[in-house]
């Protein structure tokens, strides 16, 4: 008796977990193209905004058209709770992600830009040097004294970019880290929102 109790309580649950899954459950999509560095902070923050990540590979060639860019697929539930609230969130913290990554951009990109530049004065140096010993007669001290300044030009340059970008990544750490706390602080928001 106890038995036939408990196999129809059985039928009962799975009959209801089948129904469950006969439910239609509309999503929404959502594509994003990350830089490789920030893409595990991608998969980890949108499910607090209602996202998960979606398993279908992309059907075609997307992106930003730069290496380094990873293509992220994301679906959530079109009913989903306090989706105006989560949608705004989710706007924020996709704008602090574009802040994070130009701050880390510009860790190299000044930095190179004068290491490139000093290079250049010290290649003219040594065209000046080099037209100084071609020239009719040639001009040995003229030669040298060009020759100098474009060898420091070329050696210089990867001293340069080194100590510029160690300075540059000390100035920006705390802006870094201030942009890493907001994201963290609105992923608790949208999670809060979600449970």
């Amino acid at each position: 008796m106890m038995n036939e109790a408990a196999e129809k309580e059985n039928q009962k649950e799975n009959q209801k977990e089948s129904r469950k899954e006969n439910f239609y459950t509309g999503y929404e999509y959502h594509e994003i193209f990350v830089p490789g560095q920030l893409a595990s902070l991608c998969l980890d923050s949108y499910p607090c905004f209602g996202w998960k990540a979606d398993d279908n590979p992309a059907q075609g060639k997307g992106g930003k058209g730069r290496a380094g860019y990873v293509e992220l697929r994301f679906k959530r539930d079109r009913k989903i709770t306090n989706k105006m609230e989560l949608t705004r969130l989710q706007r924020n913290f996709d704008s602090c992600l574009e802040q994070l990554e130009s701050l880390e951009k510009s860790k190299t990109s000044s930095p190179t830009a004068v290491a490139l530049i000093t290079g250049l004065i010290g290649t003219a140096f040594m065209a000046l040097s080099t037209f100084a010993v071609t020239a009719e007669p040639p001009r040995v001290l003229l030669c040298i004294l060009f020759a100098v300044p474009g060898f420091i030009g070329w050696i210089l340059p990867v001293f340069l970019y080194r100590r510029l970008v160690f300075d540059k990544k000390k100035k920006l750490e705390p802006l870094i880290e201030q942009k890493y706390d907001e994201i963290y602080e609105l992923c608790e928001k949208g999670n809060h929102l979600l449970f």
